[in-house]
């Protein structure tokens, strides 16, 4: 059984607390929060922008820690699970794997990709699972698209194009501060390169054309992602250029040689719209709208906290939850920034 600990309770807190509970072989032991009210499961004043509101939690089978050392130096903790805003990362990170303790931080990885290496450097060190909780590839959508182009059953992805754009975010105060949060071009892309480079690899180079918030945080772009040795086209569209109107939108169209894979979604006028359910077009002319039963986002949390637990069990690392390819997906951002920067086409190394 890995017990965990959750550092911070916010709203991507509670919500790794609500994917635990449905976590085969792990359950979570402990929280820490210098809020007295959430110590004492009251967590009504939580809320995000999906899945449910915080209620009322019934802790008394939880330890309850006000200072983070303190539940670093809990030997009943197996893993401590990361969910404090993007500037603390790095700190806890380190703090976490030196205290021996596998380590699962909320993404992005840091902010910084000098940061970014020094962690997973020491969580080689350390001996101990340094995991970086990127979601997506746990969504039933996303894990339907990788395992069809993964099994080879309709044949070589040929290209594909994904977007994740946003209205201004009214949500997080920390979101509004770039050098916290990394701006829309780290704290939002970041979720589809991640994806790109977990599904087609790491790219040679990459051309990229938007807007700059400061410095290298980018507001909104479109890139293009160079593969010199594969004939594979593919793009993204990410960013906070949106209307209120549509506060959120994302999806994806993926070209197989046998099929085409296709899925969009929205929230449009604060109501959840999937414009375009996730559907399988194949070159029969047949076109398959995919049954994923009942769907609700809690269960890629509980997904993602799974495989980070079966890796400590099974005592390997986890590909889609590598600090590695979180690393490269925060590479790659800086790259884009700089070819929005320059104009030019930027190689990746």
């Amino acid at each position: 059984m890995v017990r965990i600990g959750i550092i911070g309770i916010g709203f991507m807190g509670m919500i790794h607390y609500y994917g635990a509970k449905k976590v085969t072989d792990g359950e979570v032991v402990a929280i820490c929060t210098r809020d007295p009210k959430k110590l004492e499961g009251d967590w009504t004043s939580i809320q995000g922008n999906f899945g449910p509101r915080g209620g009322i939690e019934d802790l008394s089978h939880i330890r309850k820690y006000n200072q983070i050392e303190d539940l670093l130096a809990d030997p009943e903790i197996d893993m401590v699970d990361i969910c404090t805003p993007t500037h603390l990362h790095k700190k806890l990170s380190i703090a976490a794997l030196k205290a021996g303790k596998h380590t699962l931080v909320e993404k992005p990885i840091s902010i910084r990709l000098d940061d970014a290496n020094e962690i997973v450097q020491i969580g080689v060190e350390s001996g101990k699972n340094f995991m970086v909780a990127h979601v997506l590839p746990f969504f039933a959508e996303f894990a339907y698209a990788k395992k069809i182009v993964e099994s080879g059953e309709y044949g070589q992805l040929l290209g594909g194009h994904f977007k994740r754009v946003i209205s201004k975010p009214t949500w997080s105060r920390e979101l509004v501060d770039l050098e916290k949060s990394g701006g829309p071009g780290i704290d939002l892309h970041i979720h589809d390169t991640h994806f790109i480079q977990l599904l087609c690899g790491v790219p040679d180079a990459v051309f990229s054309q938007g807007k700059l918030a400061s410095g290298n945080f980018v507001e909104y772009l479109t890139t293009q992602y160079i593969y010199n040795d594969k004939e594979l086209s593919v793009s993204c569209s990410s960013g906070s250029v949106s209307q209120q109107g549509r506060a959120f939108t994302h999806g994806f169209e993926l070209y197989l040689e046998k099929a085409t894979l296709l899925y969009d979604f929205a929230t449009l006028g604060g109501e959840p719209v999937t414009s375009t359910p996730l559907t399988l077009l194949t070159d029969d002319k047949k076109v398959h709208e995919v049954d994923l039963g009942e769907v609700d986002p809690i269960d890629a949390f509980t997904g993602e906290i799974q495989c980070a637990v079966d890796a400590i069990n099974g005592g390997h690392e986890p590909t889609p939850l590598s600090g590695v390819g979180a690393r490269d997906a925060l590479l790659l951002c800086y790259k884009e920034a700089e070819s929005i920067k320059t104009g030019q086409i930027v190689t990746v190394s």
